[in-house]
């Protein structure tokens, strides 16, 4: 992706989310030279990979494949794994009209997506064989907001703006907005966007950018290399 189209979905993004009367925290909108300033007390947020996150998966086509994400906050994996301690997450996301987040599953991590408001958004699911790995044919079963309820292969979940999902490890889903851009929520387990997404096509989690223009705002994917 080009970085002035990294800069322009951002400020496109922070307006969609504005409507709706979400405010982001802010370190979102440090210039580089002021998070490059505030490295040393900006630990927690690096570490945590707190901040923008745009990708297109590596496709090149961001509006065909692609997705706005923004970490609010993260815990440990340390905290997960002795069973207390910062366990959670919680993320916005949007999905614009069409714009496919490609089938795809987690080690770990149990999530609730949240239609925060905007249009519908559509889930595809499918269930997993015995070894986690992607299975066509069968379905499972999820919480629809704290209502248990059965999918089958491939069904299509419709979450209109309030209603939610929990998606367990296992539970292979891709989503789109349908009718329009969607604001979702995220609220999960501890995330690791580098370790933790198993995809059913070999796709990258991260894109590659072309600096055409500086960076407006730094992505989480930028830090290692900007910090």
């Amino acid at each position: 992706m080009k970085r002035s189209e990294i800069n322009k979905i951002m400020a496109e993004a922070d307006e969609f989310i504005q409507k709706f009367g979400f405010k982001l925290p802010p370190f979102a909108y440090w210039s580089v030279r002021q998070f490059q300033e505030r490295k040393a007390v900006a630990g927690e947020i690096i570490r945590s990979k707190c901040g923008w996150d745009i990708t297109d998966f590596g496709c090149g086509k961001f509006a065909d494949m692609g997705l706005f994400l923004f970490t609010l906050r993260n815990g440990k994996l340390e905290d997960l794994t002795r069973g207390k301690g910062m366990c959670y997450a919680e993320k916005l996301l949007i999905s614009k009209k069409d714009q496919m987040s490609p089938m795809h599953t987690h080690f770990i991590k149990a999530e609730d997506i949240i239609n925060r408001g905007g249009a519908d958004l559509i889930i595809e699911l499918y269930g997993s064989d015995e070894d986690g790995n992607f299975n066509s044919e069968k379905g499972g079963t999820v919480y629809r907001d704290g209502i248990l309820s059965n999918y089958t292969a491939g069904e299509k979940l419709r979450l209109t703006p309030g209603e939610s999902v929990t998606l367990m490890p296992g539970d292979w889903h891709a989503f789109w907005g349908d009718g329009g851009d969607v604001l979702i929520g995220e609220v999960s387990t501890v995330n690791d966007d580098e370790q933790d997404n198993k995809f059913v096509d070999p796709i990258g989690r991260f894109s590659e950018i072309q600096e055409d223009e500086d960076p407006v705002h730094l992505l989480v994917s930028d830090y290692a290399s900007w910090l």
